[in-house]
């Protein structure tokens, strides 16, 4: 027999009248383009999951991006939620705006679903990657009502602006290769101290994203640590599966022999099931672990790594702002050099080492971004600071092409044929094959019809757009 409830899957309809017209939800897709009100342009999106009915209130996760991505940024998150349970939104962001406007818009769309939803109160958190993740860190600050922040890749945003008397379960994942890792465990620090919630799950692989599973655990603990305040019945079957999972990912981490995570894995479970359980027994294995040779030994060669990193993050730091001050292009050979160093410790045998050689590139790669990003927003744009960190963006991330392209189309502006072309011919060297867009690059009118440029483009990509004429008898 069909099933004829339609609900289970097709659609449910919201009984409400919004703008004089009906609302229509589709479960288990993301429906985008939602407005938050009449009297604006302000627009966002949900994600429902299919079990969702309305007679039962629902945990809500305001998913966060600041480059206008957000439902690219919803869809990651879309699986775990069908697992766990939350319902999902993402509102539009705009970099050009101010963060308290774009916190207002975030509010007021937080009070839109909740007027269309069964939205529990105490269970609103906000996520996100990146930049995403950083503003999500302080949707719990200044938004009340907002009870926890997911932050993936990226540290707290402004540890100052912290209540303590209104405090928030802050989840942080990130992989040991991303630059932001050892600010993520002070941060933790932080909140241990104020008496916070938190946890960090580490994860490995390549990629600014987790796996499912982790973003998955994350909302597993928001779940669990509802339970824990008695926001929701406790579910005593749900966290013990849950505490056999986390069982089976340090027997993994054992069976790999990565002692450290296996230790830090096992206090984020102490915080995690200490409303629930006597972690008598993992507590002591815990200790026996930190007493052992081999942990002691790890621990002696990651804290030398973060030592290490921190003194070339100072050199990094003075180094690059100098060189921007002082318009110093001679130093381009010694950050060219600098990368080399690191690329050997990247391809070195020592996990700790390659781990500080990936977080050092992300943090001259970030920091190179911010200079760009304050040079940019001057009311008058210092022009040589900023083609100097477009050549050294070349340099600390070889593959970025737009960074060559910036590079060509300012050094041109200013009639820098010279340097225009070198860049060009590395550009063409790195594989870079967009005819149309190196023809149609801004401020290369002149650069473009001249027969070096247009040489340089045959010998890499076999047709220039004009005819080549160069006399044969030129030097």
């Amino acid at each position: 027999m069909k099933n004829t409830n339609l609900l289970s899957f097709l659609t449910f309809f919201c009984a409400l009248s919004v703008f004089s017209q009906q609302m229509v939800l589709k479960k288990g897709e993301i429906v985008q383009n939602l407005p938050v009100n009449d009297s604006t342009e302000n627009t966002y999106s949900v994600y429902i999951p299919k079990t969702f009915s309305m007679d039962k209130k629902w945990p809500l996760l305001m998913v966060f991006d600041t480059e206008g991505n957000e439902d690219k940024a919803l869809s990651m998150f879309t699986i775990a939620a069908e697992n766990e349970g939350y319902v999902l939104a993402a509102t539009k962001l705009s970099d050009s705006v101010s963060l308290t406007k774009n916190m207002v818009v975030a509010s007021n769309t937080i009070q839109k679903i909740m007027s269309l939803l069964p939205i529990h109160d105490d269970r609103i958190y906000a996520a996100g990657q990146g930049a995403g993740g950083q503003f999500a860190s302080l949707v719990p600050i200044l938004i009340s009502g907002v009870n926890g922040a997911m932050s993936i890749g990226s540290s707290l945003a402004n540890k100052e602006l912290i209540n303590l008397k209104e405090p928030f379960h802050f989840i942080g994942l990130v992989n040991k290769e991303n630059y932001n890792y050892p600010f993520m465990m002070t941060d933790t620090q932080l909140l241990d101290k104020y008496k916070f919630p938190n946890q960090v799950l580490l994860y490995d692989g390549e990629g600014d994203w987790p796996g499912v599973s982790y973003i998955q655990k994350a909302l597993q603990l928001f779940t669990l640590d509802a339970m824990g305040r008695k926001w929701i019945p406790q579910d005593a079957q749900y966290v013990e599966n849950a505490y056999q999972e986390d069982l089976q990912k340090i027997n993994q981490l054992k069976g790999i022999g990565d002692l450290l995570w296996t230790e830090q894995y096992m206090t984020e479970m102490m915080s995690m099931y200490g409303a629930f359980k006597n972690m008598d027994s993992l507590r002591s294995e815990e200790k026996d672990l930190r007493r052992s040779k081999d942990f002691k030994v790890m621990k002696r060669a990651e804290n030398a790594a973060f030592l290490q990193e921190s003194m070339l993050k100072e050199d990094f730091n003075y180094y690059m702002g100098d060189d921007v001050y002082t318009h110093n292009f001679n130093n381009l050979g010694w950050w060219n050099y600098q990368m080399d160093e690191l690329d050997k410790f990247i391809s070195g045998s020592k996990p700790f080492e390659r781990q500080m050689g990936h977080r050092l590139k992300g943090y001259v790669n970030a920091l190179a971004e911010d200079y760009i990003n304050i040079i940019t927003a001057e009311e008058v744009v210092d022009e040589d600071a900023l083609v100097l960190l477009y050549m050294l963006k070349t340099i600390l991330d070889p593959m970025d092409y737009e960074y060559y392209l910036k590079t060509i189309s300012l050094s041109a502006k200013n009639d820098d044929f010279g340097t225009s072309l070198f860049y060009v011919e590395e550009l063409l060297k790195k594989g870079f094959k967009d005819r149309e867009k190196l023809y149609g690059l801004e401020n290369t009118a002149l650069l473009r019809i001249t027969p070096e440029f247009n040489e340089v483009v045959s010998k890499y990509l076999e047709d220039a757009r004009y005819d080549i004429n160069l006399d044969e008898n030129r030097p």
